[in-house]
């Protein structure tokens, strides 16, 4: 659970679109976890309204091949956007879109397997550079 590794001073936003989940999600006690039920294509707006003006890390299971692809770019402007310099974004994934859609924003990824997930899963990562002018990454 990605709370486990957070230091006690983070503090993980989960943005969830289903309602059951985000009941289900604030039955966790842990202060640190702040659930939001929204869309990622308001990342910006829902973490300065829960004080947090950029984020270190955005990591990411949305569908990005069931989705429109201008919704899907649009996204991914937000998430990066929203990210902090240095900042890294993760999607994990079974499908490439988010690799195709992301590439003139975000650049290429850096991609590892995960093997023992069932059915074995994609990981595209990216960092922000700790200068960057938008539409600017590294992998």
């Amino acid at each position: 659970m990605l709370l486990n590794a957070l230091p006690e001073a983070s503090r993980l936003v989960a943005i969830e679109i289903n309602p059951d989940f985000v009941t289900l999600l604030n039955s966790n006690p842990d202060p640190r976890l702040i659930v939001h039920l929204g869309s990622a294509e308001c990342v910006e707006e829902i973490l300065a309204l829960h004080g947090i003006p950029q984020a270190d890390v955005v990591i990411s299971g949305i569908p990005f091949s069931t989705m429109p692809a201008a919704m899907g770019r649009r996204i991914l402007r937000t998430v990066w956007s929203s990210l902090a310099p240095g900042g890294c974004f993760v999607a994990y994934q079974f499908r490439g879109q988010v690799a195709r859609l992301g590439r003139d924003l975000l650049g290429t990824p850096k991609i590892n397997m995960e093997l023992l997930n069932i059915p074995p899963m994609r990981l595209y990562k990216w960092r922000k550079p700790e200068t960057c002018s938008p539409g600017l990454a590294t992998p």
